[in-house]
C-alpha cells in the first residue's frame, strides 16, 4: 500500500501541519446517523472486536491497545518490539474462534526488527486485558523482506472453517505475486497452530511452507473480511496506479497481479467483482483500506444495509457500500481523514479506524430512529375508512378480491394507500416498509409492499401499493396498517366484496 504509512511519517515531520491535528473533524454521515470518537491512538493500523465487546487496536509502533466500556485503557495488552519503518509494524489481529470459551488466544501479525527482517504471526494468551508474560508462540514466520518497506499486507482473520487466513503483500517485488515458490503477494491458509491443512489448493503442487498458499496474484491485500452467515470472503487489494479492487475470495484463485490490474477478461485470472479508479472524487481514490459486511447479530441500521459490504479509501477519505446482489456501490460517509480499517459490531454499529497522520482515533457510527410521528394512513373525514384506490382501475372501494386487469398476470388486487409521515431515508427502499391487514376476528394477513413513493407535487404524502394475499376475507371490511422503523400507523378500514 504505497503512500500509506510512509505518507503518515512524512507528514508527521511537518510541525506546522501537526498543529492542525489537535481537533478531529467529524465525518459527513447520512441523516439519522451519528458518531462518537475515541482519540489517543498512535498510528493505528488494524482492529478487531472481541466476543465480549472489547476492541483491540494495533498501533504501528508495536502496542496493542484495548478499548473497554468506551474508554481507551492506559495499559497496553502487549507491547512488541517491531520494525515500524515505512509500512511495517504491528499490522493485524485476530481472536481464536474459541476465545473466551476454550482458550484465551489472540493472534497478531507484525514485522520482526532483527536481521533478517520478516513478518510473522504470533499467538498470545490473554489474562484479562493484558497478555500473560512470556506467552508468545510464533506460529508463522514469513519470507525474508528486501530493503523495500512497503506492501506488507497484514490482515489476519479466522474463516468459518476454523482456519487462519493471512494476507501477505508482495514486498514491492511484482514477481513474488506470480510464483508458488514464496508466500509473498498471497493469501495463506493455516491451522491455528501454524500447521498447513492438507486440503489447501496448492498442497500437492507447492512444497514446504509454500503449501500454505490459498490464492495468489495479489499486490497488497491490506484488508479482507468474511460475511457472517454465508462465509463469503472479500479481499481488498491495493492497486498501483489505476485500479483498487474488491475480489471474491475463492480457493486457488489467481488475481492477476502484476499482469492484470482492475477488471480483466483473461480467463487465467479472477477478475475483481468491483473496482474503482484512482482520483480524488467521491467515487475514486488511491488505496482501498477496510472492509466489513453488514450482517450483525443485532441489526441497527435500516434493513436496506443488510448484506452490504462497507469499504473505505485512505486518500479520498470516504466510506461506501457495495451491494453483492447488484454489483453496484453507493456513497455512505465522507470527510474522514485516512481511514484504515472497518468493523461491524454485534450491536449493529459500524466502527472505522483513522490513522489521521499519526494522531489516530476510532469512531463508532450508530443509527438512531428519527423522532418523527408514526405513519398515518389518510382516511375519510371523521371516519376510519381509508382513502384507497384499486391500483389498476383507480376505483374506490368496495374492492373485488380479484380483478381482470392488474399489475401482473396473477389476478390479485393491489391497493394504493395514501400515508403521511412515511419518509424513506437515504439507502432505504420499499423493503423498509411492511403492511398487514386484520379482519373482525383479529386474524392477521401480511400484505406485500410493492411500491413506496411520493405523490407527485405533494412531498408530505406517500403512496404505498400493497398486494392482497389469496386468503384475504371477502364480504367484510379489513383493517390495514403500515410500519416503518418500528413505528406503526393507524388501522384504516378497507371494504372488500
Amino acid at each position: 500500500m504505497q503512500r500509506f504509512l510512509r505518507t503518515a511519517v512524512l507528514v508527521l515531520a511537518a510541525c506546522a501541519y501537526l498543529a492542525s491535528l489537535n481537533s478531529i473533524q467529524a465525518a459527513t454521515l447520512p441523516p439519522g446517523f451519528t458518531e462518537t470518537t475515541i482519540t489517543g491512538i498512535a498510528s493505528p493500523t488494524a482492529m478487531e472486536i472481541a466476543p465480549d465487546g472489547r476492541i483491540f487496536v494495533c498501533e504501528q509502533g508495536g502496542r496493542l491497545r484495548v478499548i473497554k466500556n468506551g474508554a481507551l485503557l492506559p495499559a497496553s495488552f502487549v507491547t512488541l518490539n517491531v520494525d515500524s519503518s515505512g509500512e511495517r509494524g504491528l499490522l493485524g489481529i485476530a481472536f481464536d474462534p474459541s476465545f473466551g470459551v476454550l482458550n484465551s488466544f489472540i493472534y497478531v501479525y507484525y514485522t520482526v526488527p532483527s536481521i533478517p527482517r520478516h513478518n510473522r504471526v504470533s499467538r498470545f494468551t490473554a489474562n484479562g486485558d493484558v497478555a500473560v508474560p512470556g506467552s508468545e508462540t510464533v506460529i508463522l514466520a514469513l519470507d525474508n523482506l528486501s530493503s523495500a518497506t512497503n506492501h506488507n499486507g497484514g490482515a489476519i482473520h479466522f474463516g468459518p472453517d476454523g482456519k487462519l487466513y493471512v494476507a501477505v503483500g508482495e514486498n514491492a517485488n511484482t514477481q513474488n505475486s506470480k510464483t508458488l515458490s514464496n508466500r509473498l503477494g498471497k493469501m495463506l491458509r493455516i491451522n491455528s497452530d501454524g500447521s498447513i491443512p492438507s486440503d489447501n489448493p496448492f498442497f500437492n503442487v507447492a512444497t514446504g511452507a509454500n503449501r500454505s498458499i490459498w490464492a495468489l496474484g495479489l499486490r497488497n491485500p491490506f484488508t479482507f473480511a468474511f460475511q457472517r452467515g454465508t462465509g463469503r470472503m472479500f479481499v481488498n487489494d491495493v492497486g498501483a496506479s489505476t485500479w483498487e479492487e474488491i475480489n471474491d475470495g475463492i480457493a486457488g484463485s489467481n488475481y492477476g497481479w502484476p499482469d492484470s490490474e482492475g477488471p480483466t477478461s483473461n480467463p487465467a485470472f479472477r477478475s475483481p467483482i468491483f473496482a474503482y479508479q484512482h482520483g480524488g472524487t467521491s467515487t475514486t481514490g488511491c488505496a482501498i483500506a477496510g472492509g466489513a459486511f453488514y450482517n450483525p447479530l443485532n441489526v441497527q441500521f435500516p434493513s436496506s444495509f443488510i448484506g452490504k459490504y462497507f469499504f473505505a479509501d485512505l486518500c479520498s477519505g470516504w466510506i461506501r457500500t457495495f451491494d453483492p446482489a447488484t454489483g453496484t456501490a453507493a456513497s455512505f460517509a465522507s470527510g474522514i481523514v485516512q481511514p484504515v480499517d472497518l468493523k461491524v459490531g454485534a450491536d449493529g454499529s459500524l466502527y472505522y479506524l483513522s490513522i489521521n497522520f499519526g494522531n489516530g482515533f476510532l469512531s463508532r457510527v450508530r443509527f438512531t430512529v428519527p423522532a418523527t410521528p408514526a405513519p398515518l394512513i389518510v382516511t375519510e373525514t371523521n371516519s376510519d375508512l381509508a382513502i384507497a384506490l384499486d391500483s389498476v382501475t383507480m376505483m374506490r372501494d368496495p374492492f373485488p378480491l380479484t380483478t381482470l386487469f392488474n399489475l401482473s398476470t396473477d389476478g390479485r388486487t393491489r391497493l394504493m394507500l395514501f400515508v403521511m409521515n412515511l419518509d424513506l431515508l437515504a439507502g432505504e427502499n420499499s423493503s423498509a416498509v411492511t403492511a398487514r391487514a386484520e379482519d373482525a376476528a383479529l386474524n392477521v394477513f401480511p400484505l406485500t409492499v410493492q411500491f413506496v413513493g411520493k405523490v407527485p407535487n405533494f412531498d408530505w404524502l406517500t403512496q404505498v401499493v400493497v398486494r392482497l394475499p389469496d386468503n384475504t376475507p371477502t364480504a367484510q371490511p379489513i383493517f390495514v396498517s403500515v410500519s416503518l422503523r418500528g413505528q406503526t400507523s393507524n388501522k384504516a378500514r378497507v371494504r372488500m366484496q
